[in-house]
């Protein structure tokens, strides 16, 4: 794949995770995943004798976004601080996710739209591991294309 020499490239290691109208600092992540989006086609046939069929866009379906990193006192505290803020009277808020170059500057972003906590997680304590506790994080939202 040819590059132009300013070609401004997204590193996977490299990004960030915000919410908006929050007074809580979520903190940073290790892995997002869940980023994505997919269209139910609905397939039209006309009823004049011939087999073509054609296709149009159906329901848009975002997956929840999932964030995984090692607990953390200050920021594990953060997110169960957002968690019980919206456990009754969920706000409604964006979110971003940014992806950034080897600088830190960003190359790509996605605003989520409406974000609610959809699920937290730890990872199951066992003292016989000797592994770092980790946490999940999901977020369901309303999408993040601007076609609205």
């Amino acid at each position: 794949m040819a590059l132009a020499v300013d070609t401004q490239l997204g590193v996977g290691m490299r990004f960030k995770v915000t919410i908006d109208k929050t007074s809580y600092d979520l903190g940073s992540w290790a892995k997002v995943s869940g980023l994505d989006v997919t269209w139910d086609l609905i397939e039209y046939r006309a009823g004049d004798g011939k087999n073509d069929k054609w296709y149009f866009p159906g329901l848009t379906k975002y997956s929840t976004v999932k964030l995984e990193r090692a607990v953390q006192k200050a920021d594990t505290e953060a997110v169960r601080g957002w968690l019980e803020s919206n456990s009754f009277a969920m706000e409604v808020q964006s979110g971003k996710v940014e992806l950034l170059d080897a600088k830190s500057e960003p190359v790509m972003h996605w605003t989520l739209r409406h974000v609610l906590p959809a699920k937290w997680s730890i990872s199951p304590f066992d003292a016989n591991a000797s592994k770092v506790a980790l946490e999940v994080l999901e977020l369901a939202h309303m999408g993040f294309l601007e076609n609205e």
